[in-house]
């Protein structure tokens, strides 16, 4: 049967075309709505940041009151959730630049 291998080969040279490159882009105004997306995901990233502040404000009065209280376990929960917090607003200020980072390394795969 050399009709069936060579229609064999040729569907898979076919699929391994599609694995390397489907075809599929990003598209900028694509589907209707994508202002009101992107707005909402702002707005969510704002109330974000506005959680981070009131979270460090109070893990930096927690980490005051624990160390001039001398309550080491509040003086060392004061300094985790400052930690955190400060990660957490770091990560939500590089949002948009770690995922262009990435969606721009993702489209050097092959």
């Amino acid at each position: 049967m050399p009709g069936f291998t060579g229609v064999l080969l040729k569907l898979t040279q076919h699929f391994q075309y599609l694995a390397y490159d489907p075809g599929v882009h990003p598209k900028e105004g694509g589907l209707p709505g994508l202002g009101v997306l992107k707005n909402v995901m702002g707005s969510i990233n704002l109330f974000g940041i506005i959680a981070v502040v009131g979270a460090l404000a109070i893990s930096a009065l927690i980490w005051a009151w624990g160390h001039h209280s001398g309550g080491h376990q509040a003086e060392q929960n004061g300094k985790k959730g400052v930690t955190v917090a400060a990660g957490c607003a770091l990560l939500l200020g590089a949002a948009n630049g770690i995922v262009a980072f990435f969606s721009a390394m993702g489209t050097q795969v092959h």
